[in-house]
């Protein structure tokens, strides 16, 4: 019988909010935890450990975790509450406070947290009181974030996540994730490629290559950004690799030629661009300006003119006023790009930001942003309707929905397609080549027809 035995049999429950780096870590620590006798929870069974995996990106994003721990505190009495993630890292102390919380890991510790539980959840007392589990809470998160935690896991069965880099050198002056992720640093090729070839051999089709900064690749190891690409590429059994964001700065023609013609790299980009307007670009010490953004989405069109084009943008920076804010509108009406995801600025203790003069009311906001999400429907209807009629191969995925399979085309078109019952089996996970057609009745996808 090993050390780790005490956990066989139990129950644990996991919760993620933010970005996909953070769901791909967490599915990582449920696959660890797997290992050692964990069981995933069911619909209506209590869990014996629950662990909470934040973020911190906005003020509401902290609003949100605060919910989820209180929220799982409740449904799942009496269980061992851990909590991880950028709010941990930077709340450390106010998390431990929470009523139900027993232990707080912050970036440096999450990777150990096999360790920390074989040393703190065995000595968890029967039938604690909340009282108890107030004093007994614990923080080990410290502000010293140096080690890379790496991740490869798969979110629904056709796709994988593979976190490639994390932590950030930039400080942009609205942003707190160098603070909870600390600085730029990364796995090494050879490591990354193993673990791609692991995700191939479980049947992994697709991989999307996460992480915070990841054109910011090889600080750590000493290599670059395409050799990660170009190994990558190589691995057999993959047959798709997306790139989740990159900072245009970072997405040099180098790394554009090799997605043009490479063999699995697909044709769609995520780009922050935060704001079409270089005033508000300076004041968020941005480290490029609108044209460098624009000379971008026109290479990517002239080297792959069919590709999804995403763009993070901020509304309500301190500082964004009207005419700033009109510039930005002008700029993006004129852009090629597929999508817009539009965030509201939110003030964050400890950032250069808040020196900034001119705040932005959040009914202010609030109509700037209904603005740009109204552009960004128009260009992403756009972008769809250029493509009915025209054939792509489809990554084919089983639906909750009866009769009808989904998937997601190279250039990131969601199609929905006509199904027989017998034909599910033989075709989830496999790439298909369809016709493209017109909208579903709730317009959340292109029917589309096998060929």
């Amino acid at each position: 019988m090993t050390e780790r035995s005490v956990f066989q049999g139990k129950k644990a429950a996991y919760y993620t909010l933010g970005c996909k780096l953070n769901f791909a870590e967490t599915s990582t620590v449920g696959r660890l935890l797997g290992q050692v006798g964990f069981q995933t929870v069911k619909d209506g069974e209590r869990a014996d450990l629950c662990v909470i995996n934040t973020c911190s990106v906005t003020e509401v994003a902290d609003h949100k975790c605060r919910q989820a721990i209180h929220r799982m505190v409740k449904r799942h009495p009496g269980a061992f509450v851990v909590v991880t993630g950028c709010y941990a890292q930077l709340k450390s102390k106010f998390v431990a406070s929470i009523e139900g919380v027993d232990l707080v890991l912050g970036a440096e510790q999450k990777g150990d947290i096999l360790r920390y539980l074989e040393e703190r959840m065995p000595l968890l007392p029967e039938g604690r009181t909340l009282e108890d589990a107030l004093h007994e809470s614990h923080s080990v998160a410290t502000k010293d974030i140096r080690s890379f935690v790496p991740s490869c896991s798969c979110g629904e069965r056709t796709r994988y996540f593979l976190k490639v880099q994390d932590g950030c050198d930039y400080y942009c002056t609205y942003c707190t994730i160098p603070f909870a992720r600390g600085r730029s640093r990364n796995g090494s090729i050879e490591s990354l490629v193993g673990q791609a070839r692991q995700a191939a051999e479980e049947g992994g089709r697709e991989i999307v290559i996460t992480g915070v900064n990841i054109g910011d690749f090889g600080k750590t190891t000493g290599e670059t950004f395409p050799d990660l690409l170009r190994a990558l590429d190589e691995v057999k059994g993959i047959e798709r690799y997306r790139i989740s964001s990159i900072e245009p700065n970072l997405l040099t023609d180098e790394v554009l030629e090799f997605c043009a013609s490479s063999r699995a790299f697909m044709p769609h980009f995520h780009i922050p661009l935060q704001s079409g307007s270089d005033d508000v670009l300076r004041l968020m010490r941005r480290r490029y300006e609108t044209q460098l953004f624009a000379d971008k989405v026109n290479r990517i069109r002239a080297m792959m003119p069919d590709a999804f084009i995403g763009v993070d943008v901020i509304v309500g920076m301190r500082g964004e006023t009207e005419a700033y804010f009109e510039d930005a509108c002008r700029f993006l009406e004129g852009l090629d790009v597929s999508q817009l995801h539009v965030f509201s600025y939110s003030e964050r203790p400890g950032t250069q930001a808040l020196k900034i003069p001119h705040v932005v009311s959040p009914e202010e906001k609030h109509a700037r942003s209904q603005r740009l999400l109204d552009l960004s429907e128009r260009k992403w209807r756009d972008f769809y309707q250029r493509h009915a009629g025209t054939q792509r191969n489809v990554l084919m995925e089983r639906s909750r929905k009866r009769g009808v399979m989904h998937g997601f085309t190279d250039n990131y078109i969601r199609v929905e397609v006509q199904i027989g019952s017998d034909d599910v089996r033989r075709l989830d996970n496999r790439i298909v080549p369809v016709r493209l057609g017109e909208f579903t009745e709730d317009g959340t996808a292109l029917r589309a027809t096998l060929l």
